[in-house]
């Protein structure tokens, strides 16, 4: 088993070989195997080594009870994911966890930071606008919410013409939609989408993201018709047959980013056509319209949907904006050489701010922290 972990932690584990380590890791007598190659490998001695070392295999666990969700099937490498989790887990837990007695104490002057939760605001095609939050159902005619999800029926005599409905995410809010053609939706903080109630019969399926993030799962161009789907933005259009991809387009950034996941692509900025390829990124500088394409974690971009916080070599600047959209804050940098350290790890989105301020100042790359009501001022 050790050499297995060995093989896990340098990357060069084989996919059979995760397929043993699994069945290895699901037996409780193997924790304390893992505990003592952690302590090892990295040269620490923690009280806290076990409590740790439990968390990482509910964190295995979880993504192995969950992987034959339709999303998990995004990836054929999601073994690869547990083996990331553990390390992640690990690395977060043990390598940045050392003693940090020369730090100074955060000020904690009052706290009103929430985590962020399901919720949304919307408006109809009159005009009109409905709250949808977590807990509350709403029902009509041609569309549902559980609190969570907004599912769109296919109107058996839908109009001759073509009508509207917005979906606005707030800071501290997400939420999923499922449109009429059966395409899926996950909608991330600060978001606003523009979409048909129903899509006309034959005609290419337009939808708009206005700003901020969304994932799609578009459903095929085969089963309506060959109608293709299309994302427009005010910088560019994405056209696809059928295929799953994440755009990330806020007001307060210069450049959009397009990941895609599955399938083919084509980012259209009005000067050129770029096509993607699976766990490869566009990124559009809006400024003077280039688009840049690079490889990247399809896995790492979309964590957001799975409840996850995934940054791989990320600034703490980029960090920032990612937690001030999910908890409603402002965060302040009083050295600013700090926003461009980069950090690695996964976080909980359901975690509170404190949990996750703690982490980052264990790391010894800042030296303290002040909450504010909610203004955040890293010093």
């Amino acid at each position: 088993m050790k050499k297995l972990i060995t093989k896990l932690f340098t990357e060069t584990i084989t996919e059979e070989e995760i397929d043993e380590l699994h069945i290895l890791l699901n037996n409780p007598k193997n924790q304390e195997v893992l505990e003592s190659f952690v302590r090892d490998y990295y040269d620490l001695n923690l009280a806290t080594l076990k409590s740790d070392i439990d968390a990482a295999y509910k964190k295995v666990n979880s993504v192995i009870e969950t992987k034959e969700k339709p999303v998990r099937k995004l990836f054929n490498y999601w073994k690869y994911a547990v083996a990331a989790s553990i390390v992640l887990l690990i690395s977060f837990t043990f390598i940045f966890n050392k003693d940090n007695s020369e730090g100074v104490e955060p000020i904690i002057v009052n706290n009103n930071i929430k985590t962020g939760t399901d919720k949304a605001t919307l408006t109809l095609e009159d005009g009109s606008e409905v709250v949808l939050e977590k807990g509350q159902n709403y029902i009509s005619d041609h569309l549902s919410s559980n609190g969570e999800e907004l599912i769109y029926k296919l109107a058996n005599s839908p109009k001759p013409e073509i009508t509207y409905n917005y979906l606005t995410i707030p800071r501290g809010g997400q939420y999923q939609v499922e449109l009429s053609d059966g395409t899926k939706v996950w909608l991330n903080s600060e978001t606003k989408l523009k979409y048909p109630v129903n899509f006309i019969n034959g005609q290419a399926r337009e939808v708009e993201l206005i700003y901020g993030e969304a994932y799609f799962e578009v459903s095929p161009s085969t089963v309506h018709n060959g109608a293709k789907f299309k994302v427009l933005n005010s910088f560019q259009n994405i056209e696809v047959l059928g295929t799953k991809f994440n755009i990330k387009a806020y007001q307060d950034e210069d450049n959009i980013y397009t990941s895609l996941v599955e399938g083919a692509v084509s980012v259209d900025n009005s000067v050129s056509k770029t096509p993607l390829s699976p766990n490869q990124q566009s990124v559009l500088n809006i400024n003077n319209k280039d688009i840049i394409v690079t490889p990247i974690n399809a896995l790492a971009e979309i964590s957001w949907i799975h409840g996850d916080f995934v940054f791989e070599r990320k600034s703490l600047s980029k960090i920032a904006k990612v937690l001030s959209r999910w908890y409603d804050v402002e965060v302040i940098f009083m050295d600013k050489t700090l926003e461009k350290i980069e950090f690695t790890g996964e976080l909980s989105k359901n975690q509170n701010i404190e949990e996750i301020l703690i982490l980052i100042n264990n790391t010894n790359i800042i030296s303290a922290y002040e909450i504010n009501n909610n203004t955040i001022l890293i010093k």
